[in-house]
């Protein structure tokens, strides 16, 4: 994927270009990115895209830890039902 289609508005190449940026911050911008992203667009192909471009060079980055775990596929969630879910202990 061309990295032009993989951040469209460029907000993830701003993110790298910014001192002194937060992880808080960071995510912030991922989130805009996340709700930008095309829905034809396979996520996390656009994710890889851009960790190889962004991440050589920039292991410590902020940005580069929300790519990361943006890959990460959430763990299944767990029901927590029954009468105990509905009323407690």
């Amino acid at each position: 994927m061309k990295l032009s289609e993989a951040d469209r508005k460029g907000l993830v190449r701003e993110s790298y270009r910014m001192d002194g940026i937060t992880l808080g911050e960071c995510q912030s911008i991922f989130i805009d990115w996340a709700l930008s992203v095309p829905v034809d667009v396979d996520t996390a192909e656009a994710l890889r895209s851009l960790l190889a471009h962004y991440m050589p060079g920039n292991e410590d980055h902020p940005m580069t830890s929300v790519l990361t775990e943006a890959l990460v596929a959430p763990a299944a969630p767990r029901r927590k039902g029954g009468r105990m879910g509905r009323v407690g202990a």
